[in-house]
């Protein structure tokens, strides 16, 4: 691997029906305006919760890009 930098941020995304639509949903938004996504990671996992029942999930995701000058 040649010398590389990459940048990790921070993303939030959200679900009516699963963590997973939730995290894809933050990784393909981001997408369409970062080029070079490399990796995502789930850090973290909640949901939203009215009258006693789920009614959305939330997934933290970190994802790193190759960071061009």
């Amino acid at each position: 691997m040649a010398d590389s930098v990459y940048k990790v941020i921070e993303l939030i995304g959200s679900s009516d029906k699963s963590w997973e639509d939730a995290a894809k949903n933050a990784v393909e938004t981001a997408g369409k305006s970062l080029k070079n996504l490399r990796i995502a990671e789930i850090d973290k996992l909640d949901m939203t919760v009215e009258g006693g029942k789920v009614v959305a999930y939330r997934a933290r995701v970190m994802v790193s890009f190759k960071y061009e000058s």
